[in-house]
């Protein structure tokens, strides 16, 4: 029997839809600092790095493959011990797909696309979807929490869902 394929269109992200889930990292709107003799922009914190204190917060790269829109899925994950922050290196837009939690459960996703030089920072705990790039090299720096206890969810939802623009 065929799997059901629900529909959910992807918005240009901005910070009233996104505000419960997380924050919207920009470096195209924020105002650096100037240092190294002029010779740098320092971007000065840019997120709040929220984690459980077990733990610490790494610096990783990751390199994803570049995914079309349609884009089909039915896995969200979470992550209980911190929060987790994503910066496309090529300052390319990507596709970002959150859920409610609904007692435990993710609830009906949503999706959001970045502007270039945007970035997001999921709160702890936020039911998101994986790395899914739609420009660019894949490469992101990400920050999220190291430590003793597994720091991963999943849930793969009973039907498919397709975003679309």
């Amino acid at each position: 029997m065929a799997k059901e394929i629900m529909e959910i269109k992807a918005n240009l992200i901005s910070d009233e839809k996104f505000y419960p889930f997380g924050e919207i990292i920009r470096l195209n709107t924020t105002a650096p600092i100037t240092i190294n003799q002029g010779e740098c922009f320092r971007f000065n914190d840019l997120a709040n790095l929220d984690h459980d204190p077990d733990g610490r917060m790494g610096i990783s790269i990751f390199e994803s493959s570049i995914r079309t829109i349609p884009h089909q899925f039915n896995l969200v994950e979470r992550h209980p011990h911190g929060c987790q922050f994503f910066l496309s290196m090529d300052n390319e837009p990507f596709l970002i797909i959150v859920a409610p939690d609904q007692d435990g459960m993710p609830g009906t996703p949503k999706a959001f696309i970045t502007g270039k030089y945007q970035g997001i920072n999921f709160n702890r705990g936020t039911w998101h979807g994986v790395l899914t790039p739609i420009q660019g090299s894949g490469k992101f720096l990400v920050i999220d929490w190291i430590g003793p206890k597994e720091n991963l969810e999943e849930y793969i939802y009973p039907d498919f869902w397709k975003v679309v623009i």
